[in-house]
């Protein structure tokens, strides 16, 4: 039986381009593969020689000798390689024949996306992003605060504008890989076409070269630099706070865009407030005679002083709150509350004449004895008892 014309077998014509025949025999490829057609007993028969039209006509050089010669240039010299299931290896069924797919990349092209990695890598890179670490006081956080950092960071060189070569010069593919960026090298085995393919070492895979790099970057397109850059602390702000500066990171590679810098916040602790979410705590003490009497006594606040009242009868250890007096939320959530807690001082050195009123008062309110004892007298006799 007479084979049917390549170009008739891929549905193309004779002056299709390599792209048209690529994308012919995917279509084919994927609609009559044995595995995806099992119930088909034609499928693999199809597949065979459409496989074969591909191999003959994607390269340059074979479908140059099929234009002149036709198949006679082929017979006895190469068939149509081993189909599926004829060893080598099926992306499909495990061990099967490749069947003139041409290379791994048609393959993983084909079946699996493959090859649009090598693709991206030479495209645009976003920067990456920087951290950098913010100490502030305790008032600081609570209040905001408008500041300048400084930040060493890659940026996009000024004179070559990120281009990596001097201003007025050109870049050009490179020779060695045609602008591709990768070098494949090809070898026929008696299981077909076998292509290994790597960066190519004159240009790293960029796919371009510089023949004049720029003087200021050496050809990176990216400068260091020290970059002095304001940040707006707002109010509220505690130990763990996260400020997310856009752009201000890393230069992008290839136009891509920079990266992000994110200040992470750290508040030094108060010798007096204490903090929990937007509430402010802090101890006052008082007197013994304001305890008892009662008293308006000055409180700090982050605002300033202000008045509290204590009323008389005050036990050690009382909470009181001042609303509002706290910290401002830093997403605008309203402001919190500062807790005053009182705590009784007990007076060490007294005078005789403090001691005589505190041993009168006492007398007073029935805390001693007639035998002059008070309460903790009495107790420390008890205890002796039961010793």
């Amino acid at each position: 039986m007479a084979k049917r014309d390549y170009y008739e077998v891929l549905g193309v014509s004779r002056d299709a381009s390599e792209e048209e025949i690529k994308k012919a025999y995917r279509r084919l490829a994927r609609k009559y593969h044995p595995d995806v057609n099992k119930d088909d007993p034609e499928a693999e028969a199809k597949f065979k020689e459409i496989s074969e039209a591909y191999r003959i006509l994607s390269d340059p050089q074979t479908r140059a000798q099929y234009d002149r010669f036709g198949h006679a240039a082929f017979d006895g010299a190469q068939g149509a390689g081993p189909g599926p299931g004829q060893g080598g290896f099926d992306p499909f069924g495990g061990f099967g024949g490749f069947g003139g797919f041409g290379d791994f990349d048609d393959i993983f092209d084909m079946f699996f996306g493959g090859g649009t990695q090598r693709r991206r890598s030479s495209g645009p890179k976003p920067g990456a992003d920087l951290r950098y670490d913010l100490e502030l006081s305790f008032e600081e956080a609570a209040f905001g605060l408008e500041t300048e950092i400084e930040v060493p960071r890659t940026e996009r060189c000024g004179r070559c504008q990120g281009r990596g070569a001097e201003p007025g010069t050109l870049i050009r593919d490179c020779p060695q890989c045609g602008g591709r960026g990768e070098i494949r090298d090809v070898r026929q085995t008696p299981f077909g076409r076998f292509v290994n393919v790597h960066p190519c070492p004159r240009c790293r895979g960029e796919g371009k070269v510089i023949d004049e790099p720029c003087r200021e970057c050496r050809g990176a397109g990216v400068v260091t630099r020290r970059r002095k850059i304001k940040v707006k602390v707002p109010a509220g702000v505690d130990t763990g706070f996260r400020l997310r500066l856009a752009g201000e990171g890393e230069a992008g590679e290839r136009g891509g865009p920079p990266g992000d810098l994110y200040v992470f916040i750290t508040v030094r602790p108060h010798e007096f407030f204490q903090r929990k979410g937007t509430d402010v705590y802090c101890e006052v003490p008082i007197s013994f005679a304001q305890a008892a009497l009662g008293d308006e006594i000055e409180v700090p606040t982050l605002n300033g002083k202000v008045k509290l009242k204590v009323p008389e009868g005050t036990q050690t250890g009382t909470q009181f709150r001042l609303r509002g007096h706290g910290v401002p939320d830093p997403r605008g959530y309203g402001r919190g509350d500062q807790y005053v807690t009182v705590r009784v001082v007990t007076p060490t050195r007294l005078t005789p004449r403090q001691k005589e009123l505190l041993r009168e008062f006492a007398r007073a309110g029935g805390d001693e004895a007639p035998d002059g004892k008070g309460f903790f007298g009495r107790m420390k006799d008890a205890l002796k008892g039961h010793a």
